[in-house]
């Protein structure tokens, strides 16, 4: 999909079956029906072509397609991290996610949310940073439905990285976060992600983090030495 280009020139959607584009708009079924009806719109296939690693969600085909589609400015990106090459990111976003070092996960704020997060920075000055259709490793932009899809940065560690998000998305998603949290074998994953009455800096939520016992401290570095 590239509806955002005219305000993210660089900036292509790849819309998968397990990640919905970005803006929260459009998933894999409505973008098929769209270039069924205009083949010569915003919405084309994309033909995977060999994959080139697994783990990230990276494929030769897809390569090429937005090597073309970004004017030349991006040639390569992974579908499942955001700590290595993510997907490009457009300022329209419902969500983005970020790196906590200090916590070995990531967080994620809805555009709804006007205060502070652990990142450092607000909604608004995040989007600023990386909304501009660049791939920004630590950053990257999803709709509000990825968070509990099955392929959701799957690369890193997948949900059970997430440490902190809004309490009012929270709320908004906590029937999926329980689901997904008991396929994942962490029934009560939503009461361990930390939210803003717990504080907003990883010195703030790291605590409750431990009291928890969040299985993103279990995991492996997600940042490398």
């Amino acid at each position: 999909c590239t509806l955002c280009q005219s305000f993210a020139p660089s900036h292509v959607c790849v819309i998968s079956p397990e990640r919905t584009g970005l803006c929260g708009a459009y998933n894999w079924m409505d973008c098929k029906a769209s270039y069924e009806i205009n083949p010569t719109g915003p919405n084309q296939p994309v033909e995977k072509g060999e994959c080139l690693d697994p783990k990230l969600g990276q494929w030769k085909g897809v390569n090429e397609f937005i090597f073309k589609a970004s004017r030349q400015a991006i040639d390569h990106y992974n579908f499942y991290s955001l700590v290595h090459d993510p997907m490009t990111t457009c300022g329209c976003c419902e969500c983005i996610a970020a790196v906590l070092p200090s916590c070995n996960g990531v967080m994620t704020v809805h555009r709804d949310y006007t205060g502070e997060t652990p990142s450092g920075m607000k909604f608004t000055t995040l989007a600023g940073v990386m909304g501009g259709g660049q791939s920004s490793p630590g950053f990257v932009g999803h709709s509000k439905y990825n968070i509990t899809q099955r392929k959701f940065i799957v690369g890193d560690g997948g949900l059970l990285r997430m440490v902190w998000m809004p309490k009012s998305l929270k709320e908004e998603i906590r029937e999926r976060l329980i689901q997904r949290g008991e396929e994942l074998g962490v029934p009560d994953l939503v009461d361990r992600i930390a939210d803003e009455t717990v504080g907003t800096t990883e010195e703030e939520i790291l605590p409750f983090l431990q009291e928890k016992d969040h299985p993103a401290l279990k995991m492996e570095p997600i940042v490398g030495e």
